[in-house]
């Protein structure tokens, strides 16, 4: 899988990232043969980016992924995780994450939101641990949405100084609202962006944050392309969920016809969604989440397979008839 680099940054990234938050037990239980055997089977097929925070499985996507990464050579890969949660004990435990926070994982520990400078450096600190890792190449400000104006004024330039010392290689934010990644590109230094479901083959709202990234070079890292659930498959069913909840009719309707179309030029509709973000020469790599083997190999195939110019113009049409999209 071609490498490439993070905007102008020094840093490697694949077409395809590797998103842990499913080796986390996100949703649902994996045990620790399938996570493995996912992580191996992604290095085997070309994947060097690997992306991670403390929220995915309350540290377990951090451990099993520092495992994994333990016996490659260190300079042969790129690591990103994220600040802007600290685990702590939980105080009155239910017995799972599942409910609370999306994880199948015990509750032993309570995430608790803390975007200041020592809450940085003590969430770097204790991922750097869970990874086995002397440094990470990347480190996003994870989500703060009711927390933008202490990401700017505390968590953000904390990195920033961090990135200045050399110890860690580029500073980023990520986030599933287009708005505040908006102010953050305009008001701080960042290097990079991760905005999650937002520049999609279905959901194209991201258009003015990566025309304000390619004015600054900030590079984009385009996440869940499958909007969490919606495009993986050939034809999404009834149950199919979209940006983590049951996906409304005019989703299911709209991801359908793109589906359609996909059959009609050959291909098959997660291979158009895997495809779309990286039409954009700003996005430097689409992170999406691999739960088992077989995903991440298919990945790799749509990934390395282009779709024709006249399937984009019909599917970019299939799209704008639904609803108003931006040219791409």
């Amino acid at each position: 899988m071609r490498a490439r680099p993070l905007g102008r940054t020094s840093i490697q990234v694949g077409t395809v990232g590797f998103g842990a938050a499913p080796i986390g037990n996100l949703h649902g239980p994996v045990d620790d043969d399938q996570a493995r055997a996912t992580l191996d089977a992604a290095w085997d097929v070309g994947v060097r980016y690997y992306d991670t925070a403390p929220h995915y499985g309350l540290g377990l996507s951090e451990r099993r992924l520092g495992a994994a990464l333990a016996h490659r050579p260190r300079g042969e890969f790129t690591v990103s995780t994220k600040v802007g949660r600290l685990l702590e004990p939980h105080p009155a435990p239910t017995g799972s994450d599942l409910t609370a926070g999306g994880f199948a994982v015990p509750d032993t520990l309570v995430r608790r939101p803390d975007y200041s400078r020592d809450g940085v450096l003590r969430s770097l600190e204790d991922s750097l641990n869970r990874l086995r890792l002397d440094h990470v190449d990347i480190v996003y400000v994870h989500d703060p949405d009711d927390h933008l104006d202490a990401a700017l004024g505390q968590a953000l330039p904390a990195l920033t100084a961090l990135r200045d010392q050399g110890v860690i290689g580029a500073v980023g934010i990520g986030m599933n609202t287009v708005a505040p990644l908006l102010r953050v590109v305009a008001e701080a230094d960042v290097d990079a962006v991760m905005v999650a479901g937002r520049w999609t083959l279905l959901d194209r709202t991201a258009r003015p944050l990566l025309d304000a990234c390619a004015e600054r070079g900030v590079a984009v890292v385009a996440a869940a392309p499958f909007n969490s659930g919606l495009l993986s498959r050939t034809y999404p069913a009834s149950d199919a969920t979209f940006d983590y909840g049951p996906a409304s009719e005019s989703a299911l309707r709209r991801a359908r016809l793109l589906a359609e179309v996909s059959a009609r030029h050959g291909t098959a509709l997660p291979h158009a969604a895997l495809r779309f973000p990286l039409r954009d020469p700003g996005v430097a790599c689409v992170v999406a989440g691999f739960r088992t083997p077989e995903e991440v190999v298919s990945a790799a195939r749509w990934a390395a397979a282009e779709l024709t110019e006249d399937a984009w113009l019909d599917l970019d049409a299939a799209a704008a008839r639904e609803t108003q999209v931006p040219p791409v």
